[in-house]
Formats: structure tokens, C-alpha cells, sequence
């Protein structure tokens, strides 16, 4: 059978300005949580007007979801094979996102109170799951005590230059008379230019660091200057290099990775590529095998494995959802994603299969009765964040993909003598002969013994498993089935 390598990535070696990326990052598996849709867990503090849990999601409607939830369900998380959480915004704010904040030192209190977020980072930590908190520094909320000042006080606030109003009185209908995140009246801009402005979002990164918290997710930094996130990162880093920067972006992470701004960006663009092949089909696997090669030589060797990988979030449909139901090429997804070079995350929800389009259905309830569970995905999620976990290659391991066919793709982590995985993913609808080359490692321009690999997990009719198979020595399959996957492990001692 013929089959397609792309050529080793080396195009991007550029200066990383001599600084490392947080070395735990080769090692995170994240969960991302939407709190007001997690779970509710202190009824006492529900907002007016609270829905039932489940309930159809709405631009606007709550359900009463709370730190105290998320506590909760740390076992859960753990269990799904996660060590770190990336939570949306959690300070004082209207909206049941809480992009809109109205004060960055408060909690929100439908959320909780500091006692409550101080608990949710004790509880975390004790089980080894560190916290990364959202930035939102491009904006605020129209609720914003500098705002609401500028409202009431016009030219005579102290904090006019703190946003930018072009006349007053201020004036959010029609058309806003002061520059906003992406047209939204209620999200007015801040300016930061103003070194008042920079300071205050230099405090909020201080405060929350010294409350415990691991790291920053950057919201829209692309809206902001360069020089503002410099010194943004001087002030987190300054603290301990190990705090972990993250900037959202859907294009160009080249930008972010220089070692001056952030350690890595959500990488959209491997989601692209993923669900182009195992859901829309729009990519072949030789188009996913080079698209794969050139998104991993436009990021800085250093930066690889502080990319945050995630096939959904907060602002795109459910996995499943885009899977059109698809139970098995979800999976097949998710096996690319936990393959692959990176920190996977997988988003509250996909784990057990919940349904939902694009903002505000992708932010539904989290359902925590089991009978309306997929544990045919939640078995192979956790089998194959358990296999990453045991094997020391798919974290930290270099990449390289390869096309065996039209339907069927082949990733190499190759850790040297901490050993090697392959992953195996066959979208078709017919079986795939294994090339000898590949298990032998011709096809990689290396060699070693093919007798040497062992099963480390397998789609089956059932799922991939609760266990993956580590019997040293298993048969190896000289074929992948129809719509299967499977991930071969050989050499290094395996490790949490």
C-alpha cells in the first residue's frame, strides 16, 4: 500500500527569545468549564429569575450554575484524565458569560463569594488539577464602575480616557458614541494606552496569581497592542515563570510565540484540520498529513507544547454536534486530538456526548445523570487521556504525519528513549493494511524492531476501552478496520 510522509518540519526554529514554556504543560491534559452551566451547587445564591437545570440555553437565561458545582465534581474531572481547568470569565458581570465584568476583584456572586474561589483552588490543587483563569482586558462591561462613572459625570469623570467616548452624553443606542468590542453597546473598549488603564489590568493579574490561580487564557488579545501584553507577561512572569499564558487565536499563532507575549495560543487551526478530516471530510488524510506538517513548522519548537489542542469550546457547536451525531468519528477526533503535539483539552460536556450548535447552544447544561451519558465516548476519553498519561512519547514525544491512504492517517510521537507512539486513525468505510515500513520505522526514516510495539488503546464496536491494552509483546493488527483507530506503543517506561 502506498502511503504519503510529509517532510520533516524544521522551517520553524526562530528565536524564542531564550525562554521556556512551563514545562508542566507537556504533561497537562485540560478541561474547559463554562461555570454558569457546570453545576449548581449552592441553591442559596442562584440569580433571579434561575431556570431549571437542563433547560434550553439562551443568550440570556440562567441555571444557576456555581463555583461551588465545580467543586463538586473535581472527582469527575480527575476522572476524565484531567490535571488542569480552563475556566470562562468569573468576576462580578451581568451576563451569564461574564465577558461583560463589572468588577475584576470581585467574584461574581451567582458564582460565590472569595471564600468559594479560594475553596475551588484548595480542592483543585489537593488533587493535583491546576486553575487558569480568562483575561478579559480588551473590554468591560457597560456595567463598569469607571464606565458607569463616565455616564454620570461625563468630561468630569477621572476615568474619561479610560475608554473611548467620542461625545457625550454617552449614547449606546443607535450606534454606540464610543468604541466597543466588536459592536457590542454593552462591552465598551478599554483604552489601553492609558497607563492608568495598564496598571489596573497588571493589578488583576497580580491579585489572582497571588489567590493561587496557575495562569491566564488571553480573550481577543489581537484587539489590544503588543506592548500592552509585553508587559502584560513581564508582570505574570515576574512572578514565576512556571504561570502558564495562553492566547486565544483562530489564524496566525506565529504572532504569540516569539517568547515575548505568550507561551501558546488555542489552536484552532488543528481544529480545523481534525474535524475537516474526521467530520466534514473536507480534508484527505494527505491533505490533514500536510497541514498538520506546516501548522507545526510555523510554532517555535519551545511553544508546541504549551498549544492548548481542543476540538470544541465556548464558542463553537458540540463535537458531536458537528460529528452529525456520529458517535464513532467523534471518537476517531478525539483520538487525533489526544495524539497529537500539545496540550489537549476537551470542553465540559463532549466527554459524555451533549448535543448543541454554535453559542448559546454550544453552552447547555452539564447533565450528571448518567443514563443520559454517551460512556461509549466517555470510555475512550478517558482511555486515551489514561494512555497519554502512561506514556511518556504522546506528551512529550516530536511529531510527524503521515497518509496511508485517502481515509486513513498516521502520527509518530517519537520521544527517543522515553519511547515511541503511533496513532492510526481509518475514517473509510474499508479495512487499511498497516505498511511493514511504518511499523518498522522505515517510513520515518528511522528503524527499530517491529515485534517491539505493544497495543496501547483500540476503537472497538464497544469503545476504546476503559483500559488500554500494555501487554508487552500483544499482536500487533496488520490492519485497521473500518471506522477504527488504534494507538501502538513501544519502549520507555511508562509514567504519570
Amino acid at each position: 500500500m502506498t502511503h504519503t510522509t510529509s517532510p520533516e518540519p524544521t522551517a520553524t526554529e526562530r528565536p524564542h527569545a531564550g525562554r521556556e514554556t512551563p514545562d508542566w504543560l507537556a504533561d497537562a491534559v485540560f478541561y474547559q468549564i463554562f461555570p454558569e452551566r457546570f453545576a449548581n451547587g449552592d441553591h442559596s445564591i442562584d440569580p433571579e429569575g434561575v431556570e431549571p437545570w437542563g433547560g434550553t440555553p439562551t443568550p440570556h437565561n440562567f441555571f444557576g450554575g456555581d463555583l461551588e458545582g465545580i467543586v463538586q465534581h473535581l472527582d469527575h474531572v480527575v476522572a476524565v484524565g484531567a490535571n488542569a481547568i480552563y475556566l470562562t470569565p468569573i468576576f462580578a458581570a451581568d451576563t451569564n458569560h461574564r465577558y461583560d465584568a463589572k468588577d475584576y476583584f470581585t467574584i461574581d456572586p451567582a458564582l460565590g463569594d472569595l471564600a468559594a474561589f479560594r475553596r475551588l483552588v484548595d480542592e483543585a490543587h489537593d488533587r493535583g488539577i491546576r486553575i487558569v483563569l480568562d483575561a478579559v482586558l480588551n473590554h468591560a462591561g457597560d456595567g463598569h464602575w469607571a464606565f458607569r462613572d463616565i455616564v454620570e459625570n461625563e468630561e468630569r469623570s477621572p476615568y474619561v480616557n479610560w475608554f473611548s467616548v467620542e461625545s457625550f452624553p454617552v449614547r449606546p443606542h443607535p450606534v454606540p458614541n464610543y468604541r466597543t468590542c466588536s459592536g457590542c453597546y454593552y462591552l465598551p473598549k478599554w483604552n489601553a494606552y492609558n497607563p492608568e488603564v495598564r496598571e489596573h489590568h497588571y493589578r488583576v493579574a497580580r491579585h489572582w496569581i497571588e489567590e493561587g490561580i496557575d495562569g491566564w487564557r488571553l480573550d481577543v488579545p489581537y484587539f489590544i497592542n503588543h506592548n500592552f501584553w509585553r508587559g502584560f507577561r513581564d508582570q505574570v512572569k515576574g512572578i514565576d515563570e512556571d504561570l502558564y499564558i495562553v492566547a486565544e487565536e483562530w489564524r496566525d499563532p506565529e504572532q504569540w510565540l516569539q517568547g515575548d507575549l505568550a507561551d501558546g495560543t488555542t489552536n484552532y487551526t488543528l481544529r480545523d484540520l481534525v474535524l475537516g478530516f474526521t467530520a466534514d471530510r473536507s480534508q484527505t488524510a494527505i491533505d490533514f498529513a500536510h497541514g498538520m506538517t506546516r501548522l507545526t513548522a510555523r510554532i517555535p519548537a519551545a511553544a508546541r507544547p504549551a498549544m492548548l489542542n481542543l476540538l470544541g469550546s465556548h464558542d463553537t457547536e458540540r463535537v458531536l454536534t458537528r460529528h452529525g451525531g456520529d458517535v464513532r468519528a467523534s471518537l476517531l477526533a478525539q483520538t487525533l486530538l489526544f495524539s497529537a503535539e500539545g496540550a489537549p483539552m476537551v470542553y465540559y460536556g463532549d466527554e459524555v456526548g451533549l448535543l448543541g450548535d454554535n453559542d448559546p447552544g454550544c453552552r447547555g447544561c452539564m447533565p450528571w445523570q448518567s443514563d443520559e451519558w454517551s460512556h461509549e465516548i466517555l470510555d475512550g476519553v478517558r482511555a486515551l487521556a489514561q494512555l497519554r498519561h502512561e506514556t511518556p512519547a504522546l506528551r512529550r514525544g516530536t511529531q510527524r504525519v503521515t497518509a496511508l491512504s485517502e481515509d486513513c492517517v498516521a502520527v509518530l510521537r517519537d520521544a527517543g528513549e522515553l519511547g515511541t507512539a503511533l496513532a492510526i486513525v481509518n475514517r473509510g468505510e474499508s479495512s487499511v493494511v498497516v505498511p511493514a515500513e511504518l511499523l518498522d520505522g522505515r517510513a520515518f526514516g528511522q528503524r527499530w524492531s517491529a515485534a517491539s510495539w505493544r497495543i496501547g488503546a483500540r476503537l472497538t464496536d464497544d469503545s476504546m476501552g476503559s483500559a488500554p491494552n500494555t501487554t508487552p509483546g500483544a499482536a500487533i493488527e496488520q490492519t485497521v478496520g473500518p471506522r477504527n483507530a488504534v494507538v501502538l506503543v513501544r519502549g520507555g517506561e511508562q509514567s504519570q
